[in-house]
């Protein structure tokens, strides 16, 4: 008989997706983490900014969207969260949704 045992990696794969569903606004989008600052990035109408990343059970990534005057700053993804390796975000013109794969999109914030 053989036992193949894996042991659970420190750190697994996670994404977060941000989509720009605004009618035709380009949407500015920068999110960090406590080690990492990805910069600011311009995401024209339709297209999706995205990042891989490896985490380690504090994985804790914040963004900031801005359209003209408008912002909305939230969690886009925490490990700490009821639903670790969800990071999947959806900017409307008048709100910014979670998008689940298995459930309906939720309100996540409004633009102030």
């Amino acid at each position: 008989m053989i036992i193949i045992m894996a042991r659970p990696s420190d750190s697994m794969a996670a994404a977060v997706y941000i989509t720009n569903l605004l009618s035709e606004e380009i949407l500015t989008v920068h999110c960090q983490s406590k080690d990492d600052d990805l910069g600011g990035h311009a995401v024209a109408v339709g297209a999706t900014y995205h990042w891989d990343f490896g985490t380690n059970l504090r994985t804790l990534f914040w963004c900031k969207l801005a359209i003209e005057d408008k912002r909305i700053f939230f969690v886009a993804y925490d490990d700490d969260s009821r639903e670790p390796g969800f990071g999947s975000w959806a900017a409307c013109d008048d709100r910014l949704y979670g998008m689940p794969q298995d459930r309906l999109p939720f309100l996540k914030a409004l633009w102030t």
